[in-house]
């Protein structure tokens, strides 16, 4: 008990995103609960409370994570963001050259004498978040053309980008959207951001035309496929059973455990896991998941107008936008108003690696948290003071 009350004690920060990341993690043991059954079926009968105990475990651990993390002053992340960027790209190299094939794609490691795997672009997410926000926050006043701005920002988004784009085109693009999105937070000059804008159209189109000669090198066809039955109109069949899922849900939703689509659609417990959600939960789960990653949004843009420090204000809101960008392809995906991105829902789908990275952001984003509140910088003072 003592133990509890001692943690409870340490736990500081913005409590809306305590409360955030709680609600989250009740969401996703849920939405297991609703797909382990047919988990349990499809990988030849290990028992249905093997995997929700399992996925109980990672929620564990990635709260135990978050708790560690957010004790950390923020500072610490801008000291180890240049090799924390760098060992990301080895490993996103070493990946492209040696990783593991699953579901035809290799984003995957495997992590020696354990035997589990992990994707590397989760890591490269929020490394490159943590290098960009360290740049701009130091760099800034010194950027005055162009070999000086390519070097510390537009290089590493590019570097980042294209080696997760042949394997994981969605992911790179959310990344892609991030930065800029961050570079325009962090005020860089325009210029700057359409210049970084246009060499990434050259990057894709790059891509595009290796994956046109040499398919083995990218997902080219799945891409292809992907859009053209996007625009043809030729639903695939997770589409239209997730459509199914969603128009039997009505208002208020079948009930916990009562999803029927889910024997249907490939990953129920993955890329179309929204799906389920509004089956067994209605339109009012649905808007309730929504508005949950809007408030997240909100409080960290709360956050990005409250702290003293450039660093911490772009760190929290780039690693949010990391969040909220892929919480709503995936949600457009479950609506059919996107192509199929593979995306999972963050700290909701099943998932080891991608849960325990999303955990590291809500961990370094409650340390900003932690760090503004303790220097006491309120809202009322804001006004008299300036950025570094």
């Amino acid at each position: 008990m003592a133990f509890v009350q001692n943690i409870t004690k340490n736990i500081s920060g913005d409590r809306n995103i305590w409360l955030i990341f709680g609600f989250l993690c009740l969401a996703s043991m849920l939405a297991v609960y609703s797909s382990a059954g047919i988990m349990e079926y499809r990988s030849g009968g290990v028992g249905v409370g093997y995997h929700i105990i399992k996925h109980l475990l990672i929620i564990i651990c990635g709260g135990f994570i978050v708790y560690v993390v957010h004790q950390l002053p923020h500072k610490f992340f801008s000291a180890i963001a240049p090799t924390f960027l760098l060992i990301s790209m080895i490993l996103l190299i070493f990946t492209m050259a040696f990783g593991v094939e699953i579901n035809d794609a290799k984003r995957w490691i495997s992590v020696p004498f354990i035997g589990l795997t992990f994707q590397t672009s989760d890591l490269a997410k929020v490394a490159i978040v943590l290098f960009l926000a360290r740049n701009i926050s130091s760099k800034q006043s010194s950027i005055k053309n162009f070999n000086t701005f390519a070097v510390p920002m537009l290089l590493p988004i590019l570097g980042v980008c294209l080696l997760i784009a042949p394997s994981d085109l969605s992911s790179a693009m959310i990344l892609f959207a991030t930065c800029l999105i961050m570079l325009f937070v962090g005020r860089i000059k325009t210029q700057y951001i359409f210049m970084v804008l246009f060499a990434g159209a050259i990057g894709l189109a790059l891509l595009i035309l290796v994956g046109y000669a040499f398919p083995e090198l990218t997902r080219f066809d799945t891409w292809m496929s992907r859009i053209s039955d996007f625009m043809t109109g030729a639903d695939s069949r997770d589409n239209i059973q997730a459509k199914i899922a969603i128009a039997q849900g009505g208002w208020f939703g079948t009930g916990p455990g009562n999803s029927m689509q889910r024997n249907f659609i490939a990953y129920p417990y993955a890329d179309f896991i929204f799906a389920i959600i509004c089956e067994e939960y209605g339109v009012i789960g649905a808007v309730l998941i929504l508005a949950i990653y809007l408030m997240l949004l909100f409080r960290c843009t709360k956050l990005l107008t409250r702290s003293k420090k450039t660093f911490g204000a772009v760190l929290a809101f780039g690693l949010c936008l990391n969040i909220v960008l892929q919480a709503m392809a995936n949600l457009a995906v479950s609506v059919h108003l996107v192509p199929a991105t593979g995306l999972t829902l963050p700290m909701i789908s099943m998932g080891g690696s991608s849960l325990l990275f999303t955990s590291l952001q809500f961990g370094i984003i409650l340390s900003v948290s932690r760090d503004v509140e303790k220097n006491g910088f309120h809202v009322k003072s804001e006004k008299n003071e300036s950025d570094d």
